[in-house]
């Protein structure tokens, strides 16, 4: 087993390097490997070696001697993930685990991971920030707001890897900052006594006080909820800056009840009202915890005047995403309504389909993001976990 995963491992990795920089959503025309090929050769794979996925794929009546095409590749329901260990990691090499984000009182899903599966994550997620966060720094170069040799400052809004180990945001945000990020890049964010995140103001206006004088380029990142804590505390302080041309913010979206809720284009506003950014400037990732791999809304373009427009979102070419009708799991026609299904090669050592909870319109290859369906356990979740 170790060696076909390693093997694998190695063809996902160079399909997803040689795709740098390229238009989401287009095909990798020159790797050695198509999607169509790769993708069958993970599935069969984690049939192979994924007991619980194994079990799944058979109560759905598909086995790789059907030779199915990745849209037939039998999707485990994201609640799954609370119930069941889809994992080909042995228990005793597992050193990490990825958890869903929500109230203490809700069970979350798990995502496990070890060395090589964590490198292969940082590889997608690192390849993905790149494509639409940092496509542009030869421009800030050119346009002289960042010096040949001077990478850009990171301010991650969430608390440090080391107090929040199981999220699979913070841990993206830490391979950002130690490959990318100037010395002086930080997390300011902290976990509070009841485990919630909240943001140490201090830290965190020192570091955009000191980009102010320094008139350079800032890079922000976190959730949603973030973003409100602290346009709250600009509100409370009456504090408004406007932040270096070439400046940028990724929100992730999502709130769960940790904040209170701004619609995105109020909160994107009140983003441009505070910090002075421009709607190019501001980019909605999408992500979850079963995954390995985001998909983005733009690539962002800080020096170009744009306008708010709806999110539509495209996974890399590594990954596939679809709205299938929840009723039938067939693909809705454009514009239709249904739930997001992902496809994503880098999720390797897991199941690389997973039925997502998520309604969205299909727009072209990608979807616009509607919210979350209200939903039952998954059919035959139970007769698995007995």
């Amino acid at each position: 087993m170790e060696q076909e995963f390693v093997s694998l491992a190695a063809r996902v990795a160079a399909f997803i390097r040689l795709s740098h920089g390229r238009i989401p959503s287009l095909p990798v025309r020159e790797s050695a490997d198509s999607f169509d090929t790769l993708a069958r050769d993970v599935f069969v794979a984690q049939f192979r070696h994924n007991p619980a996925y194994q079990s799944w794929c058979r109560s759905r009546g598909v086995t790789p001697a059907d030779e199915p095409g990745w849209e037939q590749f039998p999707a485990v329901p994201s609640e799954a993930f609370k119930e069941i260990v889809f994992s080909s990691i042995p228990a005793s090499e597992r050193t990490a685990e990825f958890r869903s984000s929500g109230t203490t009182a809700q069970r979350p899903s798990r995502h496990f991971h070890f060395g090589p599966s964590l490198a292969l994550y940082e590889t997608a997620a690192l390849t993905g920030f790149e494509q639409h966060l940092l496509g542009d720094l030869d421009d800030l170069v050119e346009a002289g707001t960042l010096g040949p040799l001077d990478p850009p400052a990171f301010i991650a809004l969430t608390p440090p890897p080391e107090a929040a180990p199981h999220s699979s945001l913070v841990h993206m945000l830490g391979a950002v900052l130690r490959t990318h990020g100037a010395r002086d890049s930080l997390f300011a964010g902290r976990v509070a006594s009841d485990g919630s995140w909240e943001l140490d103001l201090d830290r965190l206006l020192f570091a955009l006080r000191r980009s102010l004088c320094a008139n350079r380029p800032l890079f922000l990142m976190g959730t949603a909820f973030n973003v409100v804590h602290l346009l709250d505390a600009f509100e409370a302080g009456n504090i408004r800056y406007r932040l270096a041309a070439g400046s940028r913010l990724m929100e992730t979206g999502g709130y769960k009840g940790r904040s209170r809720e701004l619609p995105r284009a109020r909160l994107h506003a009140e983003v441009g009202r505070r910090l002075g950014l421009l709607p190019g400037s501001i980019v909605t990732e999408y992500g979850m915890s079963e995954l390995s791999s985001q998909a983005y809304d733009r690539i962002a373009q800080p020096l170009v005047p744009g306008i708010p427009c709806p999110p539509i979102f495209r996974f890399p070419p590594w990954t596939r995403a679809t709205v299938v009708s929840p009723e039938t799991g067939v693909e809705v026609p454009e514009g239709g309504r249904g739930m997001v299904r992902i496809v994503d090669l880098a999720n390797l050592w897991s199941v690389a389909a997973v039925q997502t909870s998520d309604e969205a319109i299909r727009r072209g290859e990608g979807f616009e993001w509607v919210g979350r369906m209200a939903q039952s356990e998954p059919r035959g979740c139970s007769r698995m976990t007995a």
